[in-house]
């Protein structure tokens, strides 16, 4: 297996296997263009685990200059259970951390309970403290 950066050409492959491992997070900000603003912005965060010339594996990840934010962690499902999520989630944490960023986040659906056990045994803590609000900038809505 190989774990490289990813870049916009693997654009579609990725999508693809979003498809099927988070459909129900993607929305406008996961189109083409949203997503290479994004690569450009937090070059070399963002990983792919590549088996046999297929992605298997990705990682969204980035920072705002304060906090780390891993989005759209996903394994095939025919290729789970082979620590390609552990090691996607290592590599984008260190790459964060190079950068100077101390704490890293993650949004994990309630109901997602095998991705809250995963990040819980990976070392991530959940917290009680805060809600997430979110806000649709009028001018980007159609």
């Amino acid at each position: 297996m190989i774990i490289r950066p990813m870049t916009i050409d693997d654009y579609d492959e990725v999508f693809a296997m979003w498809q099927i491992t988070t459909k129900r997070a993607l929305s406008k900000a996961d189109e083409r263009s949203q997503i290479e603003r994004y690569l450009r912005r937090n070059e070399g965060m963002s990983q792919v685990a590549v088996i046999d010339g297929k992605i298997v594996g990705t990682v969204l990840a980035g920072h705002d200059g304060r906090r780390g934010f891993i989005h759209h962690m996903a394994v095939m499902p025919e290729y789970r259970r082979r620590h390609i999520g552990h090691r996607l989630a290592e590599k984008a944490i260190e790459n964060i951390a190079a950068d100077g960023i101390d704490k890293t986040h993650i949004f994990c659906y309630q109901n997602n309970e095998t991705g809250q056990k995963f990040w819980r045994d990976f070392g991530f803590v959940k917290r009680d403290d805060v809600f997430v609000y979110s806000y649709e900038n009028a001018s980007r809505k159609e």
